[in-house]
């Protein structure tokens, strides 16, 4: 009997993943991952790599994927609360360009797979957050790709955020609501829009 609750997305090849929580007297087990639970959810895919990232309030990531070699991925928080977004990002696909976000918090313990040939990206909602994730494919540098996190094209509602568009993908004149700025690396402030 499967240990997950698999919640199928508007959008095709999005998921949200609910594992089962064992809590007792000593605090809580929980299997993050087990490939016959993800296989009996008609959940294939194959992880050749596991990464991990920390990340302060404020900090947005993304939106990004690779070219050439798309990876899958399997995200979720150990610490604290991130918005995660997947933007779709599939030549052809009756969604292009329309995009799913989620909370995922170490509390709630949801996890979110993104198919293959999305962009990806998410912001720290709590002071600081741990995100983990697998992904079906190694990174290759210099294959990959990036869209502009605020493209009013896709329209992502970020919470917390408040600023206006200004016809780029600065950070600048953004923060969180409560005065923490919006951080983005230099490379994240250049992608393009859709």
């Amino acid at each position: 009997m499967s240990k997950i609750t698999v919640t199928k997305c508007d959008i095709e090849g999005l998921y949200v993943i609910e594992p089962k929580v064992f809590p007792d007297a000593r605090g809580y087990f929980v299997e993050t991952y087990n490939q016959r639970d993800f296989e009996e959810e008609g959940l294939n895919m194959v992880f050749v790599q596991d990464n991990q990232s920390m990340s302060k309030k404020g900090v947005l990531r993304g939106l990004h994927f690779q070219k050439e070699f798309p990876q899958g991925k399997l995200v979720r928080v150990i610490r604290g609360a991130v918005f995660d977004v997947a933007v779709d990002y599939r030549p052809g696909s009756k969604t292009y360009g329309q995009w799913f976000g989620v909370e995922l918090t170490a509390e709630n313990k949801k996890q979110f797979y993104i198919s293959e040939g999305f962009a990806h990206g998410f912001i720290v909602l709590s002071d600081e957050a741990e995100f983990c994730y697998k992904v079906t494919d190694f990174y290759h540098p210099g294959d990959e790709g990036g869209l502009a996190w605020n493209d009013p094209k896709i329209g992502i509602t970020w919470p917390g955020v408040k600023g206006e568009y200004n016809g780029t993908p600065s950070a600048e004149g953004y923060t969180m609501e409560d005065g923490t700025p919006l951080t983005l690396s230099d490379k994240d402030q250049k992608w393009p829009g859709l």
